[in-house]
């Protein structure tokens, strides 16, 4: 009976945290900012205790919906009223601007300087003279604005205009032909079987990914 009780309770658990995320939203599987952040361990903490409390599992379960209708009115009011952010996320600070670290705005984001490196160059600058303004976050992560001299060439510095690009389209996913996405395009199977054959492959199930992009180039991927 126990053992029955703890299955069931388990899945009463579940269906209440999947219910819970989904009134979060998708932004606390993103990057998480600091209410999300104790948002999710607390969510996370009730739901192991509903799942093996066996005598009073109501309790645990108003928390969690508590919890998330909570989290839900503070979101609400995060996007209705501006002046509420800086309070419940915290403001962006500025590290480094103009070629000058500062060390107290460093300090009260809890930031040393060696871990304000290496976020210099998970971001690709290993030189700070590179970087005009360096900006952390609410979310803990650092938006760099370099110098106009020290950044990548674009087309427009160039003056060229390039094609514009789209997203590729999956006609194939392991070994298994993708119908809806071929008829979306206009293609049909027995183009795709020219098209496999012409680069020496005779079925779809060789395949582990087939991309086709807006010019009707196909892309393929074996099974290795």
């Amino acid at each position: 009976m126990a053992f029955l009780t703890i299955c069931l309770t388990s899945l009463l658990s579940f269906a209440a945290l999947f219910l819970a995320a989904k009134l979060v939203g998708r932004k606390q599987i993103s990057q998480l900012n600091f209410m999300d952040y104790i948002t999710g361990i607390t969510i996370g903490s009730i739901a192991a205790e509903l799942a093996t409390e066996l005598e009073n599992p109501w309790k645990p379960l108003t928390a969690l919906v508590l919890y998330g209708l909570v989290t839900w009115l503070v979101s609400a009011v995060d996007l209705k009223l501006m002046r509420t952010r800086r309070y419940l996320n915290g403001a962006p600070v500025i590290l480094m601007d103009g070629g000058k670290l500062f060390r107290d705005n460093l300090k009260r984001m809890n930031l040393e300087l060696s871990e304000f490196l290496v976020l210099c160059r998970q971001q690709g600058y290993f030189d700070l003279s590179a970087i005009r303004t360096a900006v952390f976050e609410y979310n803990g992560t650092l938006s760099i604005l370099p110098y106009s001299n020290r950044r990548p060439a674009t087309p427009q510095d160039l003056s060229l205009e390039p094609s514009p690009e789209y997203l590729s389209v999956e006609v194939i996913l392991d070994g298994r032909i993708i119908d809806e996405n071929l008829r979306r395009m206009g293609l049909s199977a027995t183009w795709l079987q020219k098209q496999l054959a012409a680069q020496g492959i005779s079925s779809a199930s060789q395949v582990f990914l087939a991309l086709c992009d807006q010019d009707h180039r196909l892309i393929c991927y074996k099974n290795e």
